[in-house]
């Protein structure tokens, strides 16, 4: 692992800085690399990857910055979970991820981890890695349209590649990259393509992380029944944690892995937000409300579906299946409630003595 090269694409940003900090302390040899602001209205893969193809500058300009390099990690994209406007946003979560697969294929890096999110799935009662995706707002749709892409990218690269025509390599009728100093790249060499499904990720700075503090802190903080439904509340130095291992996982890796759950509750992150007991509802008026908040959401063009899921989560949790992970030991130090605490403190205000510790 420690003669692994790592480049990061989306340094910068809150979950690319922690992978960077993370890989750093380890002693990995890892450099950042900006991401390209990239925009479309596109939304059927076959096109998005023909149109990523036709980019043939922007794969030149990072194949230079890919060369020499085994594991690349793409923690760009736009969070904008709110966001209604389409076409930011599937530039950067679905047409730049096929970009980077295709200039890492044709320069001949081994892997590349796709940062996504576990938003994807939408609804469901438990998060999985299930290539199936339910996506309710716009920023869902362009993660799953970015794995969409991804996986057939991969089956693509998969294919050729056991024929021997591996993009890239001199049997293929896509070139080596970048154009003025083509990598030479085998036959059958195909870059494994995984994506990394985040979970509900918390951290210093983060606003729905102080918005989530600010909320626990309140008289409006509030959890269905006994509050021990699971949650997908996580940390950054979790997800962080987790990336590494994946990255440097000695095996073949899936087309997709989920963030492991770090033990926390619907009650339990609220306590270390807020510093105080959140109240304890009845599920069957939780549920009565919850419903009458999606019904609403339908008269009003699905703009209020984003908030009314976010106070299910913090009702009713949702579990998570990390069984991938936990059968090979690649289950990172929760740190949740470190990060919670730190979130509620940098609130400045006064805790239940009770949680004073």
């Amino acid at each position: 692992m420690a003669d692994t090269s790592w480049k990061i694409i989306g340094a910068s940003g809150f979950v690319g800085s922690s992978i960077l900090a993370r890989l750093t302390a380890e002693g990995l040899t890892v450099d950042a690399i900006e991401a390209p602001r990239l925009v479309t209205r596109e939304t059927d893969p076959q096109q998005l990857i023909s149109d990523a193809r036709k980019l043939e500058g922007i794969i030149d300009s990072l194949a230079d910055s890919f060369a020499g390099c085994d594991v690349v990690i793409n923690a760009s994209g736009l969070a904008a979970p709110d966001q209604e406007d389409l076409a930011p946003l599937l530039g950067a979560n679905a047409l730049l991820p096929a970009v980077i697969a295709i200039a890492a294929q044709r320069t001949g890096v081994r892997r590349l981890i796709h940062m996504s999110s576990a938003a994807v799935l939408g609804p469901v009662p438990v998060l999985t890695d299930t290539p199936e995706t339910a996506p309710f707002s716009a920023y869902s749709f362009s993660k799953a349209l970015g794995e969409e892409v991804l996986l057939g990218l991969r089956s693509f690269i998969e294919e050729k590649a056991a024929q021997g025509t591996a993009p890239g390599s001199a049997a293929s009728q896509f070139p080596a990259a970048p154009s003025h100093a083509p990598a030479q790249v085998a036959r059958h060499h195909a870059l494994e393509i995984c994506i990394l499904r985040a979970t509900s990720v918390q951290g210093q700075g983060r606003r729905t992380t102080q918005a989530f503090a600010k909320i626990a802190s309140s008289p409006l903080a509030s959890v269905a029944g006994d509050g021990q439904h699971r949650t997908p509340v996580s940390s950054n130095y979790a997800l962080a944690e987790f990336t590494a291992m994946v990255g440097a996982f000695d095996g073949e890796l899936p087309p997709i892995v989920l963030q492991p759950w770090e033990c926390a509750t619907t009650e339990s992150v609220l306590v270390d937000a807020g510093r105080r007991r959140p109240m304890r509802l009845p599920e069957k008026f939780c549920r009565a409300l919850l419903s009458a908040g999606y019904k609403a959401s339908d008269y009003s063009g699905d703009r209020l579906t984003g908030p009314v899921r976010r106070l299910e989560v913090m009702w009713f949790g949702q579990d998570v299946d990390d069984s991938w992970a936990r059968t090979n030991g690649l289950v990172p130090t929760a740190r949740v409630s470190e990060v919670l605490r730190t979130a509620h403190s940098s609130l400045g205000k006064k805790s239940d003595r009770r949680f004073a510790d």
